[in-house]
């Protein structure tokens, strides 16, 4: 369910529940109303009518009493009855004319219903005059207002469910554009930009997204014209390491911008989103701020898992072994359950080029292992001679599938090119009882 659903299902919902609060109110008014109506009217009537019968009766009879009732007719709210010392009917008061025919709901008359009322008077002879009373008229009345209120409290919840609608609809505009810019960059169209958005924090985040945007599309052009320069000159094989050389160097580059700048982008979003989520009065706008500072919370974490693919930034200051004992770390931090077990045995003048190609032998298997592999356990052995350097990863997964060395698949063939390139060579193999042995063997007369 959209957001925006929710928002416009929570305030027309808290709008009817407020509307049945004041209609349960506006029923509880009007029994205790027609309850005190009624007990009132009923000892009026009998007070007076009890004493002018009894009057009636000592000085004209029963007769007299009936021919009195009969002038006087319905009285409201009362129900009169005349009779004889045997119990047959010598009086009734006729039916109330006032909304004749019509009966309030037998639920809501039994809901708004005061307590039977009833006086009876003896007269001469042991005539009874019982008067009763009556609650019908004041019931259908209140039937009537209640309909009423209620047929004006529909409308309004109409009107104000409508307006509501339109105003969260009108608030919640540009997030849709922002969440349909962040789906488009994540497919690849890095040259879409947000138009400008309205509001001061959409238009912020807005333009923050396009710079970011403009930072990712340079990057990502220029690892893309780098590869394309790599592409094009390897078919002259002389040239081959220097090229390597220049990528390697220019995907370090661009991994420095994407920490320094992309990372400032993406936490300036999230800055932003955080502090609209905090200072905002309207709960939907923070809801939809906080899910903007989630998103970029996880695009920051995605950029760092980034980085370590592009160059290792720990080996232009840490060295091969720790940049490695890094590397195992990270690993076994995202994956808890395999056992990482990483031995080495390197000397301190390593080459640069001979040092990325070990690292980069380490990252593979590690990758092939943990996300294709789903293996239990990896082990990592680098040692050296005076020669050469034997990098070796060895897990203990499903092994290598039927064709995976086919054109296509870069990672490992690309990885044994780089290695060829230094002079060395690197096998894949599936190793006994299940999983896959993967051993570079790398000169070190080429490690300038």
């Amino acid at each position: 369910m959209k957001l925006r659903t929710r928002l416009n299902l929570v305030l027309t919902g808290l709008t009817a529940v407020f509307v049945a609060v004041l209609l349960a109110d506006e029923i509880r008014d009007t029994r205790s109303s027609v309850r005190e109506e009624i007990e009132a009217a009923n000892r009026v009537a009998a007070h007076f009518l009890g004493r002018l019968a009894l009057r009636y009766s000592d000085s004209g009879g029963t007769r007299a009493v009936q021919e009195l009732l009969q002038q006087l007719g319905h009285v409201r709210a009362n129900e009169i009855t005349l009779r004889g010392p045997a119990g047959e009917l010598l009086y009734h008061s006729p039916p109330p004319l006032y909304k004749a025919g019509r009966e309030a709901p037998a639920w809501f008359a039994h809901l708004l219903a005061p307590q039977p009322e009833r006086q009876v008077f003896v007269l001469a002879d042991g005539v009874q005059l019982v008067i009763e009373a009556q609650p019908s008229r004041a019931i259908l009345d209140a039937w009537d207002d209640l309909t009423r209120l209620v047929a004006i409290a529909a409308i309004m919840l109409i009107l104000i469910g409508g307006l509501a609608f339109w105003l969260v609809d009108r608030a919640l505009a540009p997030f849709p554009i922002i969440a349909d810019g962040l789906e488009r960059l994540q497919r690849g169209e890095l040259a879409f930009r947000l138009p400008p958005l309205p509001g001061s924090e959409a238009h912020a985040i807005g333009a923050a997204f396009n710079r970011m945007a403009q930072a990712v599309e340079g990057k990502v052009q220029a690892e893309r014209e780098a590869r394309e320069a790599r592409t094009r000159l390897e078919e002259r094989r002389e040239l081959a390491l220097l090229i390597e050389q220049g990528v390697e160097e220019e995907r370090r580059l661009i991994a420095h911008e994407l920490h320094d700048e992309f990372g400032q982008s993406v936490t300036a979003i999230r800055s932003l989103a955080t502090a609209i989520a905090t200072q905002s009065a309207d709960p939907g706008l923070a809801s939809a701020a906080r899910l903007i500072s989630a998103e970029a919370a996880r695009l920051y974490d995605a950029m760092h898992g980034l980085i370590p693919r592009l160059a290792p930034l720990s080996l232009d200051t840490l060295g091969l072994a720790a940049a490695l004992e890094s590397l195992v770390r990270d690993w076994q931090r995202r994956y808890p359950s395999p056992l990482l077990s990483l031995r080495h045995e390197l000397p301190s003048d390593l080459g640069a080029s001979v040092t990325l190609a070990a690292y980069r032998v380490v990252q593979e298997g590690l990758v092939n292992a943990l996300r294709h592999a789903h293996a239990q356990r990896v082990t990592i052995d680098v040692s050296s001679t005076a020669q050469r350097m034997i990098v070796s990863v060895t897990d203990d997964g499903v092994g290598l599938p039927a064709q995976w060395s086919r054109p296509g698949h870069f990672g490992l063939r690309g990885l044994a090119e780089r290695v060829e390139h230094l002079g060395g060579s690197l096998q894949v193999r599936n190793s006994e009882p299940h999983g896959v042995s993967l051993t570079a063997e790398i000169p070190l007369a080429v490690g300038a």
